[in-house]
């Protein structure tokens, strides 16, 4: 099935007489008829729900949906994208271990891994996103286990080079894992060029409607993970009656480790209900990404013009900086997310926003509805104007989030915030 339909159909298909949208099996347990069915389930040797901690009907549609979306083996949705993350690296990472990062991701990402996880013992080296093959290679130490990058940079909006990336996290036999959140698999499947992991928080583009928090971990099952330098899959697991991921499970094992081990202990899995949310949001993915794409390229140009607009960041557009990697990466559209700064920096930047009346000035990105935030005194306001620097976030950026209202009376909202400058 193309994308268009695997959006409707993957991962539910209705037997006779049962109902065509997607059930709500809103229940945390499930009976069955005997105690050696439930060991077997426990055993990993039979299909089926043991909890509604770690798996359960309707979130198990949803994740067979987006693993096809995505091109993977399998997925995990959790209750958010930073959860999505942390069980992403720390399902081969541990104390004393390295990864390699680039330091253009979310504010919030940026945060666990530099701040948490450094508490964890767990060292994240930040390498620029336009390293050379050579220094990537350079900057992977003995105990790094991943690379990890965004597709599009959330607010930069810069493309990361997958390719490069992938290259080189291969020559050192270790995987590339891909924040895909702002592209969604109908712009880009990162998979297709290399990467091993993906990551989505599906609060943004995949949910669509600011109803729902949640990520999801989708396994493309083509990492060797035999290469000798991962024991936690090919060595028994301890606390999970010696199961050795890799022989047990093959192309899986990384997604299957991390629902068995890392979600049954950490315990952040989504409801029956949140998943429900999140399949009608995918069901129509395809058309919103359209529409956002043709709306902020619309927006973009339109601020291009503007002799109060200092800088625009859209890689659809001819000049822009990842306007080669986006043509590479992302025919179809660079979605609806564009980063601005305003003549008069900060100042100006925050009376620009006040004066809008169509989009919201809120903490979100990826809405139906047209929205902007100034990252440096929100999302990214934990950060150091060095780590700003390196964010590629300067004091007067802005963050517009492109939503599917007429464009015209977009732009006329955008002329409002000109006009008050």
């Amino acid at each position: 099935m193309k994308i268009e339909t695997q959006c409707l159909h993957a991962g539910y298909s209705p037997k006779n007489g049962e109902p065509r949208v997607l059930p709500i099996c809103q229940s945390t347990t499930y009976r069955y008829d005997s105690t050696d069915h439930v060991g077997a389930l426990f055993d990993l040797s039979v299909p089926g729900h043991m909890y509604s901690r770690i798996s359960n009907p309707t979130v198990a549609a949803v994740e067979e949906k987006i693993a096809a979306l995505e091109g993977g083996v399998g997925a995990l949705c959790t209750t958010s994208g930073q959860a999505a993350n942390l069980i992403a690296v720390l399902n081969i990472c541990s104390a004393g271990d390295s990864f390699l990062a680039v330091p253009t991701i979310y504010g919030g990402t940026i945060n666990l891994f530099a701040v948490t996880l450094k508490r964890f013992g767990i060292e994240c080296i930040f390498v620029p996103p336009d390293a050379s093959e050579e220094e990537i290679l350079a900057a992977v130490q003995p105990n790094t286990r991943l690379i990890f990058g965004e597709t599009i940079a959330n607010p930069a909006v810069c493309i990361f080079d997958i390719e490069k990336f992938a290259r080189a996290a291969h020559k050192k036999d270790i995987p590339l894992v891909v924040d895909n959140t702002f592209a969604t698999p109908v712009l880009c499947r990162p998979m297709e060029f290399g990467a091993d992991i993906v990551t989505h928080s599906t609060t943004k583009y995949m949910d669509g409607h600011a109803v729902q928090v949640g990520g999801v971990i989708v396994d493309s099952g083509r990492f060797n993970w035999d290469n000798g330098k991962f024991p936690e899959l090919t060595e028994p697991d301890e606390s999970y009656h010696g199961v050795r991921y890799t022989q047990d499970f093959g192309k899986a094992a990384y997604i299957t480790k991390a629902r068995v081990q890392l979600m049954r202990d950490l315990g952040c899995y989504p409801s029956a209900t949140a998943a429900f949310y999140l399949n009608l949001g995918l069901e129509t993915l395809p058309l919103r990404m359209e529409r956002y794409c043709q709306n902020a390229e619309a927006a973009a140009r339109f601020l291009s013009k503007q002799e109060q607009v200092d800088f625009v960041n859209y890689p659809a557009l001819e000049g822009d900086p990842g306007h080669a990697l986006a043509e590479k990466y992302l025919p179809g559209g660079c979605s609806g997310v564009i980063a601005f700064g305003v003549k008069g920096g900060r100042a100006a930047a925050v009376r620009f926003m006040d004066s809008l009346k169509l989009a919201s000035n809120e903490v979100h990105v990826a809405d139906i509805r047209t929205c902007v935030l100034h990252p440096a005194s929100a999302t990214h306001r934990q950060l150091t104007d060095e780590q700003l620097i390196a964010a590629g976030i300067s004091p007067g950026l802005i963050r517009l989030s492109v939503g599917l209202e007429n464009i015209e009376d977009i732009l006329a909202d955008l002329q409002l915030g000109l006009d008050s400058l």
